[in-house]
């Protein structure tokens, strides 16, 4: 199954580190960051969950559920998180996917066989709390994620969820955005109080319409 953008991820239900879980149910009203790893006990994974243990609360400023998914065994993650843990100096505060079975990574097509029969290759999916799938990001096992990255999107789909904006190259929180163009300069003058700077007919930018 290939997911789109737009489309409605998959339920499941999943043994994880942090008990069984029903998908759904689990993540309730919040978004979700589901991301799969090639394999227990390899460098660039250890990094990888590390660095998501060291953000909870970047990514609970932004109502983010993160889970992992690895296709090895429920003692396997056990075990490793112990490394993780020692290594990148963090409390793993989130639930890694036991999917032995490979039915939630054949469910979200996290193996690609070209690139490996055996494993998941390094799946990006962020579902909003509709459950819809707003976000996918497809890295080679060897190249690790930017969780930075990650974070900056999140903030852009939730901006842009709620306004009738886009985000602009390289944008950040708290920079410019750029209006849509189905909003006409009339609509735009009532929408955006803080006013907006014409580039061109289809490129005008206003300061971010959450912050003050």
């Amino acid at each position: 199954m290939v997911l789109r953008l737009g489309d409605t991820a998959p339920n499941f239900k999943a043994q994880t580190t942090h008990g069984d879980i029903d998908f759904y149910e689990w993540l309730g009203d919040s978004w979700a960051l589901l991301f799969s790893h090639p394999a227990d006990f390899t460098p660039v994974c250890t990094t990888e969950l590390g660095r998501t243990a060291a953000l909870k609360g970047e990514f609970e400023k932004r109502n983010v559920k993160a889970i992992a998914l690895s296709i090895d065994p429920l003692d396997s993650h056990n075990e490793w998180i112990k490394d993780i843990e020692e290594t990148q100096h963090v409390s793993m505060n989130f639930p890694i996917i036991a999917d032995a079975d490979r039915k939630v990574a054949e469910l979200y097509d996290m193996i690609h066989p070209n690139q490996t029969e055996k494993s998941t290759v390094r799946s990006v999916f962020v579902i909003d709390p509709s459950k819809k799938v707003r976000l996918t990001l497809t890295y080679p096992p060897s190249t690790g994620r930017n969780f930075l990255e990650i974070l900056r999107v999140i903030d852009s789909l939730q901006l842009t969820s709620h306004h009738g904006v886009a985000t602009p190259v390289d944008w950040e929180q708290g920079e410019d955005v750029v209006i849509l163009p189905s909003i006409s300069d009339a609509d735009a003058k009532e929408r955006f109080p803080k006013g907006f700077t014409t580039v061109k007919p289809y490129l005008r930018m206003t300061p971010q319409p959450d912050k003050k």
